[in-house]
């Protein structure tokens, strides 16, 4: 059994060597997915300063990070799920990073407490790519109109675009579709690439990697 340190490791390796043999321009940063675990199993990447981790349920990321962002200050805490209008206070003051903006009404709620707190999140634009009903994010051809608003109107710090590919398709045909949406909005970031498809994500364009399973193990399901 390795533990997330010893696993994150070898994904960097791998990485490393996709990059040099392929000569990638990009070296991505992982986000570890820590949802569900708790932090003596992250203890292990706190140690070794890793410092990009990811949660999608606020009240859990409250429990677990808000002293552990104190004690280690270089924290970046992404908030990768959906996140409801009324949890944006929440998110805004405890996170650095959000990458599923999905909707004017939550871009709005965003630029509110960001000027309360004071603070600047990055974000990415979550698009529904497969324009699939059960996923949130914002259509391809409504794209440019959001993203002005966000970017232009609200002032948010848009730095770049994230997607979940539909499943069962072949994931390279949709990064390589946001890679191309991106380079239009002179984007430079993509979010893109899970543990099943990060190698993909990885050859086209992604420059930050959320990655659970393959660092963290297996979740329990409760």
């Amino acid at each position: 059994m390795h533990n997330s340190w010893q696993n994150l490791t070898l994904i960097e390796k791998k990485i490393k060597e996709i990059i040099i043999k392929k000569q990638l321009k990009s070296s991505p940063k992982i986000i570890v997915v820590t949802k569900k675990f708790a932090l003596d199993k992250i203890k292990p990447l706190l140690e070794n300063n890793h410092i990009h981790f990811g949660e999608n349920k606020i009240q859990e990321a409250e429990e677990k990070w808000l002293l552990t962002k104190d004690l280690y200050k270089n924290i970046k805490l992404h908030m990768v799920g959906k996140l409801q209008t009324n949890k944006a206070k929440k998110a805004v003051k405890l996170f650095d990073y959000f990458h599923a903006l999905d909707s004017f009404k939550l871009a709005a709620k965003i630029s509110q407490h960001e000027k309360e707190f004071n603070k600047k999140i990055k974000i990415f634009i979550q698009v529904n790519l497969g324009e699939e009903d059960q996923k949130s994010g914002i259509l391809l051809k409504n794209l440019n109109n959001f993203y002005t608003f966000c970017a232009k109107e609200l002032s948010l710090n848009i730095i770049g675009l994230m997607c979940i590919p539909p499943a069962n398709h072949e994931p390279a045909d949709y990064f390589k579709i946001l890679k191309l949406a991106a380079d239009k909005l002179s984007l430079k970031d993509l979010s893109m690439g899970m543990s099943s498809d990060f190698e993909t994500a990885l050859l086209n364009g992604s420059t930050y990697l959320r990655l659970g399973t393959v660092i963290m193990g297996k979740r329990s399901v409760n």
